[in-house]
């Protein structure tokens, strides 16, 4: 830091206090060491004299003001007292000293006469010396002054540096306290989401748990009354055993009594089994001349052996009523059976869970046999009616059916015989069967109704709308066909597929119907037919290729150009050289379920 003083009295503002304590001891080194001017030579009096009064000493001392006080007043008296004493002769004498001035050199006798003039100039000299001092002193007394504030207000800055740096200690620790504070809130907040993460975790996790003890426990119920159901039914077989041995037991013991009795029941039994033969032939018979009688004109294209499998199950379907559904003890089977089916998607999941529903409803002990799979074969190919058979993926849908109508029939078989009597009643392709009108008179509602039209808003549909049902149920018939399941026995598989397409081709016409229906069977069942028969099937197209399409192109306008270009582009593409989109997936997938 630097001193504050007067420019005029401080040339070098950047001296300290010891520069200008040595600066000051040059300077009275200097002013003691020179000889006044106006008596640098003595005087021409002072030379002669040989006596002398006194001799005065003038002593300076730079540490002591009192002595400089004595000594002026003491000068200052010689010089106004001078002109009393007689000096002859006066001589000075300065020599150069460190501390003093002394005059042992040349003495001055203050007796003897001087003129007044040199008295005076020497009076002068010395309050000039004494002036000097005076202003040194007052320069260093105030330069000391300066020096002691400029301390005083160091050590207040100081002072002040210091509270600062505290201040800012004192500011940096709250701001530490801040910072460390948030950074516990930051803290505790992620620790507070991990742990709401961590138990939103737990309870999913409980809940799945759960879930599958719920699951479980159903499944154990289930099991216990198959279980329980199992072990009545053995009870009851048990009971009927003991009961049929206590039979036999009373019978062999009335064996003679009664033997002639049984031969004549077993002669009665035998008649009337031959009457019932004999009664079903001729019901056969009549039903086939009611059909002819009731509808003149028409023409039946197909095989006897078709007619006669379709009069069976014409025969067996009749035996449960059409409105069976509508009574209250059979409703509740009925809507359970449809919700089920209603929910079948083509996915692995979905074709086991509904298989195992149906399967479940169809071995039910409340509900007889035929009549539940009776509801099972309407709402099953009701199907074609419930989604629509134009969108892209009814195609997979029906391979998905005939998966579940496979699994299905392999744990029920009688459900098989219901399920072709329903493809029978609502295609008539299915059989396969064709019905001709002879004459326009015949072409009549009832007619329609016959060949599979259906009503809508009290009309009948479209001839579009009837050709896409056509192909959707003969579709739904292939796909069923064609499903294989590694160790499931089909019960109506390729080789009745095969049967099928041999009197398709040979017995029914090459008509825009018919033409819809084969193109929908090869599409579906193809690539199965030429997988299992080869170059069999390979004769098959042929046929196709040089007779039926023939025969359509020959009927010009009445047949439809897409029913040709549909056949044609089959068997451009060769299509039955790719698998049906939807099929493969879910055969392989089922086929590692079922293995």
């Amino acid at each position: 830091m630097e001193l504050r003083c007067p420019r005029e009295l401080d040339p070098r503002p950047s001296w300290t206090l010891g520069d200008v304590l040595t600066e000051l001891d040059a300077l009275q080194a200097t002013r003691l060491a020179a000889t006044p001017s106006p008596l640098k030579q003595p005087p021409e009096w002072a030379s002669s004299a040989r006596e002398k009064a006194f001799v005065m000493r003038v002593e300076e001392d730079d540490d002591s003001e009192e002595e400089e006080d004595n000594s002026d007043e003491d000068a200052r008296a010689i010089v106004t007292t001078g002109a009393r004493f007689s000096c002859n002769d006066l001589e000075l004498s300065f020599e150069e000293s460190e501390d003093e001035l002394d005059c042992s050199g040349a003495s001055y006798n203050l007796m003897e006469k001087r003129s007044i003039e040199k008295s005076v100039l020497l009076e002068l000299e010395r309050e000039h010396q004494l002036k000097i001092q005076e202003e040194v002193r007052s320069k260093l007394s105030s330069l000391e002054v300066c020096h002691q504030n400029e301390i005083q207000r160091t050590v207040s800055a100081f002072a002040r540096l210091q509270k600062d740096a505290e201040s800012r200690k004192e500011l940096d620790r709250k701001l530490d306290v801040l910072f460390q504070r948030r950074i516990a809130e930051v803290l505790d907040k992620h620790l507070s989401m991990v742990q709401s993460d961590h138990e939103q975790k737990s309870q999913i996790l409980e809940r799945r748990i759960k879930d599958d003890a719920a699951v479980e426990e159903a499944k154990r119920r289930e099991q216990s009354m198959k279980d329980e159901k199992i072990k009545q039914e053995r009870t009851r077989q048990e009971a009927e055993a003991r009961q049929k041995a206590a039979a036999k037991l009373a019978a062999e013991a009335q064996k003679a009594a009664y033997e002639a009795a049984k031969k004549e029941a077993a002669e009665k039994e035998a008649a009337k089994s031959r009457a019932e033969v004999v009664s079903t032939s001729g019901q056969i018979s009549q039903n086939s001349i009611e059909i002819k009688s009731e509808l003149p004109g028409i023409k039946v294209y197909a095989n006897s052996s078709a007619l006669k499998a379709e009069s069976r199950g014409r025969a067996l379907h009749d035996q449960v009523p059409s409105n069976i559904y509508l009574s209250k003890d059979y409703s509740r089977y009925d809507r359970q059976i449809g919700k089920s089916i209603s929910k079948l998607m083509p996915t692995t999941d979905s074709v086991k869970a509904r298989a195992s529903e149906l399967i479940k409803a169809l071995d039910g002990q409340e509900c007889p046999r035929p009549i539940a799979c009776r509801l099972f074969a309407d709402k099953m190919i009701s199907i074609v009616k419930s989604r629509n058979p134009k969108d892209k993926t009814f195609g997979n849908l029906a391979f998905a059916c005939g998966y579940v109508m496979l699994l299905v029939t392999n744990q029920v078989p009688d459900a098989m015989d219901y399920l072709l009597a329903e493809f029978h009643k609502v295609c008539m392709y299915t059989v396969p069967k064709h019905l001709h009108a002879l004459n326009a008179q015949a072409r009549n509602t009832d007619y329609f109704r016959l060949i599979g039209y259906q009503e809508e808003d009290g009309k009948l549909q479209s001839t579009e709308a009837y050709l896409v049902n056509v192909a959707a149920y003969v579709k739904l018939y292939a796909a069923m066909i064609q499903t294989e399941i590694k160790g499931v026995r089909h019960p109506h598989g390729l080789a009745e597929g095969w049967k099928w397409l041999a009197m398709f081709l040979n017995s029914l016409p090459a008509i825009t119907a018919t033409a819809f229906a084969l193109h929908a069977f090869l599409k579906t069942a193809g690539f199965a037919l030429h997988k299992k028969y080869g170059s069999q099937f390979m004769k098959i197209l042929d046929v196709i290729s040089r007779q039926f399409i023939p025969a359509l192109k020959e009927q010009g306008s009445k047949v439809q150009a897409e029913a040709i270009s549909n056949l044609q582009n089959y068997l451009d593409d060769k299509k039955y050289l790719e698998e049906p989109e939807g099929q493969y997936l879910a055969q392989q997938l089922l086929s590692k379920g079922y293995m």
